[in-house]
């Protein structure tokens, strides 16, 4: 009765200010004001480590429990091992006790401290001051806490088992030989060898700091002793932490004994907190008490309760995947829509598509092409040594060997379309010289460069047009060229990449996923033609004999040699004869002496086209199971991520030596081992005048305008792919100047007689996931964070610097069988699909509802509509591709203008909520968007005042209930108190929190209503 009479008198406080109730809370208000103070200092991670107080043959110390750096790890039972990193699972009372601990312990904030003694000193002091302890219990205190720190350690196992029994008896035995010549410190002023050589500092980061939560049970206290310390500066305290990190946090609880099970909660709450990225942030720039407590009910108002009798509470949760970041946390404290009431909901519509600032229209001359220079200018430097790294080497490796099988397919296809006026040495040169200009002064050097297909077909239409008309080829096609250069140069003087803009994921996704499945059809395609190497039809016959063939022999060398030779040599046929079993010699052995194959399966070859495949299959799979090994359970992290890296090096070595060691004559990579055009009656340079009449150089415009557009279609959409946000790039990009080097390249190019040349967006990318960085020291438990792209020019120049190398490097090259460099370009075309949205819709067309995964637009987008999104775009994509496959390819770009034309389109058939999530809204209907979403916001707030009638919603709105309306039993009123009065009670048992939320519900209803 008493207790529903203080719940009651709380109450009438709840009522007065449920008026408020959907305002921002005090401690939201709090905490927005600490959080908004300008501190450019970063908040340290913190590593928290609980120990609990252990009593063994009469002697106690503190032996370590759990420690968190993000996620929580248990001693096991056994003793010997940590647990598997998991999610920290609390109850709700341990956290409303452990708020009541900060009210009604002691805090101190920037205390001075240097050793653990006198940090010890003023703790105690402070409780005797406070009159929260008695005098007489200083010593005692003090005794209990500087007591030894047992650390959890990993032991070999023979050691574990010799130590068996030893901890009850042996060590028992020793604590107490020391306890009678010790002193009342028994704790190290130094870290130990063991701490210094802990491995686990690995995975703490190097400006990180410790956070020591000490909690046990005493026979000689009769209410709780609480402290929480936060010092001046990190300071490292000997033997206290596991590892050497310096400790900044102290949170001490001592209590009378039957209660070690809640004291263990309320240490593992104070650890989870200090951990949690928000919370932390607030222990540091904490004030008062009071800041301390907002920070808990903050923490409180974000938690998500999980129903008792639906979960198993010993079931350990698994570390998820992705989880909210700080910064959109904290960004949500600014704002003040922080909370967990809404369970995660996710907002209205996603974040907005944004190119970024690199396409934004100047109106003035080239000054689109001045702000690339100026934002690629401060990065010089660091573009070459950023380079220097191992990473680099394996990305070098991969791109390169893709860029030589490009360089040979497309030159020996530009061969037999051109009558070699380009060939594989021109295609080899091309790449060389257009490659590494481009990698050395673009915008995006993480670009890579070369052939594509609409260029070999117009190469093919424009050298059938030239022949048939009488024209030569080779000026009229440098007159093309120059033009193109010269509107390139147009389009980039006037900022014409502004309309990159308008392409829209829905085109995006549909010009890579058609480049990712022309390299995994080209590359089957290939392999199909080696069905043709099959060997002879000998199926029963086996039979294959060595014949000697002396007496033949013997005839021819008697009518050419003289007498005395015939002698000595019919002498030397005749043991040859005698001791030589014919029989046993391989085919080899049996021609080069001189002996007869007889016998149809003599003709046999192997199966040149099954090992072809073997090769090929075998080259993909083991270069996707390698690249995903950085993710498996075996090997330390260093070694698995190294192997990961150096993933498709280590398949095409693996293959290469297996084709070795089978020695079968596979088709092999074949390279150019000499400098010199593929024709002979052509040189390295094009002249302009002399062979086609002069109004060829006029009308050339025309067709170069086809060129210009193909070329500005598949450079700025592979820039755009590349340069997605997605990839995190820190320095910037440069459409204008990436165009502006294409121009000049196709310029140069065609006055040296070389391919044309434009972004390769299978290849680009593939460059690009070949250099992404993770995260080095994760926290245990944590998936490494993706931090972003090694982004440098190193890598690009070296590429292509081998690539003009690989005339003499033809002796090498030429071991390397082509089924495996095929097998590289299936895994290109592969792994350039994932993280496509578009193909994930496409699975989904393959799974019920209740095992598709859980996408975000799936969640606001009904699945039929998110379905005939996905048909329009599988349309597009066979049109596409039926193009491609006939003479109408040289419209390719125009089609790619069509897609967006489609896009503009779809605006008629979905609502701009479904394609914000399905695709990205267009830039001026994003604007109509938020002028739209303010004038609702408007009316809303107008009409919510007048309405006095219950909302139409089967979900009541959530009810955000002040943490200052809950409070102790002791005190029908909050009052914070700093230090507390010496007639408060300092027991952190919560009584009855569950019977003051409901009441304080009922009441909130009533004032609703």
């Amino acid at each position: 009765a008493m207790n529903i009479g203080r719940s009651l008198a709380v109450l009438m406080k709840c009522g007065t200010d449920s008026v408020s109730l959907f305002s921002v809370s005090p401690a939201a208000e709090r905490l927005r004001h600490i959080l908004g103070e300008d501190d450019n200092t970063p908040t340290p991670t913190i590593f928290t480590e609980m120990d609990t107080l252990q009593n063994e043959g009469g002697e106690i110390e503190w032996k370590e429990s759990a420690r968190w750096v993000k996620f929580e790890e248990k001693v096991e039972e056994g003793g010997e091992r940590w647990s598997k990193p998991h999610v920290s699972t609390l109850t709700l009372h341990s956290l409303f006790e452990l708020r009541t601990c900060l009210q009604t312990g002691s805090i101190l904030l920037d205390l001075e401290g240097y050793s653990l003694p006198q940090i010890v000193d003023e703790i105690v002091d402070r409780q005797i001051a406070d009159g929260l302890i008695p005098p007489d219990l200083k010593e005692k205190i003090s005794f209990v806490l500087l007591r030894k720190h047992r650390h959890q350690t990993k032991k070999p196992i023979h050691r574990s088992l010799a130590d068996i029994g030893k901890s009850s008896s042996a060590a028992s035995s020793e604590f107490v030989r020391q306890a009678q010549s010790r002193s009342m410190n028994d704790i190290s002023d130094t870290p130990s060898t063991d701490q210094l050589k802990n491995k686990f500092m690995k995975k703490i980061p190097r400006d990180a700091e410790a956070s020591n939560v000490l909690v046990g049970e005493v026979d000689f206290l009769d209410k709780p002793f609480v402290s929480f310390v936060r010092l001046a500066q990190a300071t490292t305290l000997g033997g206290l932490t596991e590892v050497p990190v310096p400790t900044r946090f102290l949170f001490i609880l001592l209590g009378p004994q039957g209660k070690t099970k809640s004291y263990n909660e309320i240490g593992r709450a104070i650890a989870t907190l200090m951990v949690d990225d928000l919370f932390s942030d607030v222990a540091y720039k904490a004030r008062d008490r009071e800041d301390l407590i907002a920070g808990v009910d903050e923490f409180l108002d974000e938690v998500i309760v999980l129903p008792p009798g639906e979960w198993d509470p010993k079931i350990r949760i698994e570390p998820p995947k992705k989880v909210p970041s700080a910064e959109m946390r904290h960004l949500g404290q600014m704002n003040g829509s922080a909370g967990g009431a809404a369970g995660g909901e996710d907002t209205e519509f996603p974040a907005p598509h944004e190119l970024g600032e690199e396409l934004k229209f100047t109106g003035r001359f080239a000054g689109g092409l001045w702000l690339d220079i100026k934002r690629k200018a401060p990065w010089i430097c660091s573009d070459i040594y950023d380079g220097f790294h191992i990473q680099s080497i394996s990305a070098v490796v991969f791109i390169y060997l893709g860029c030589i099988t490009n360089a040979i397919t497309f030159g020996g296809l530009l061969g037999d379309a051109t009558d070699n006026y380009q060939g594989v040495m021109e295609s080899f040169l091309g790449t060389a010289l257009a490659g590494t200009v481009f990698c050395a002064f673009s915008g995006q050097p993480l670009i890579i460069l070369s052939s594509t297909g609409p260029i070999l077909i117009f190469e093919k239409l424009l050298y059938e047009f030239s022949k048939s008309n009488g024209i030569d080829y080779m000026e009229l096609r440098l007159w093309i060229g120059i033009h193109s250069c010269l509107q390139c140069f147009l389009l980039v003087v006037t900022d014409a990449s502004y309309i990159i803009k308008y392409m829209t994921r829905f085109t995006e996704e549909g010009f890579s996923s058609l480049i990712s499945f022309i390299f995994i059809s080209d590359a089957i395609k290939k392999m199909d033609t080696y069905h043709k190497i099959t060997p002879p039809d000998y199926i029963t016959s086996y039979k294959c004999e060595c014949i000697s063939t002396i007496t033949i022999r013997h005839t021819s060398v008697k009518d050419a040699v003289g007498e005395t030779y015939k002698t000595n040599f019919l002498s030397y046929l005749l043991k040859l004869t005698l001791y030589m079993d014919w029989s046993q010699l391989s085919k080899k052995e049996c021609v080069n002496y001189g002996g007869t194959l007889v016998g149809n399966s003599c003709k046999y070859v192997p199966d040149l086209a099954l090992m072809s495949f073997i090769l090929f299959f075998g080259t993909y799979s083991m270069t996707v199971s390698l690249k995903k090994f950085k993710f498996s359970r075996y090997f330390p992290t260093t070694l698995r991520k190294l192997i990961s890296d150096f993933a498709i090096f280590m398949s095409i070595m693996s293959f290469v030596g297996l084709d070795m060691l089978m020695g079968l004559d596979t088709p092999k990579l074949i390279v150019p081992t000499e400098v010199k055009p593929t024709r002979p009656d052509r040189g390295w340079l094009v002249m302009p005048f002399g062979k086609n009449p002069w109004w060829w150089y006029v009308a050339s415009f025309v067709p170069a305008l086809l060129v210009t557009i193909l070329i500005f279609m598949d450079q700025q959409i592979s820039a755009v792919i590349v340069n997605r946000k997605e990839n995190k790039l820190k320095k910037g990009c440069g459409y204008h100047l990436d165009l502006f080097w294409v121009g000049v390249l196709m310029a140069a190019c065609s006055f040296m007689g070389l391919p044309w040349y434009v972004a390769a967006t299978v290849i680009s990318i593939a460059h690009i996931d070949s250099l992404k960085m993770e995260s080095e020291s994760s926290a245990p438990g944590e998936q490494p964070q993706f931090l972003g792209v090694r982004e440098q020019r190193l890598t690009g120049i070296m590429v292509f610097v081998l690539t003009g190398l690989s005339v003499f490097l033809a002796p090498v090259l030429q071991y390397i069988p082509m089924p495996v460099l095929y097998g590289v370009f299936l895994y290109m075309g592969v792994a350039s699909l994932s993280g496509i949205q578009f193909w994930e819709r496409i699975k989904l067309y393959l799974m019920p509802p209740k095992h598709q995964p859980d996408f975000s637009f799936l969640r606001h987008v009904p699945l039929r509509r998110v379905h005939l999104f996905t048909l329009v775009q599988i349309v597009c994509l066979a049109v596409l591709w039926i193009l491609k496959s006939t003479f109408l390819a040289i419209i390719f770009p125009v089609m790619i203008l069509g897609l967006m034309v489609v896009r503009k389109l779809l605006d008629l058939m979905f609502s701009q909520h479904d394609l914000a999530w399905l695709d990205d809204i267009l830039p001026d209907k994003d604007k109509k968007t938020k002028e739209d979403d303010k004038k609702k916001k408007r009316n809303k707030k107008a009409a919510e005042p007048e309405s006095d009638e219950e909302p139409n919603s089967s979900v009541p709105p959530p009810v955000k209930i002040p943490m200052e309306a809950i409070e102790s039993h002791t005190e029908p009123v909050p009052v914070h108190v700093n230090p507390p009065a010496q007639n408060q009670t300092s027991d952190c048992e919560y009584t009855d929190p569950f019977l003051h939320l409901l009441l304080c519900q009922i009441v909130v209803s009533c004032v609703n209503v």
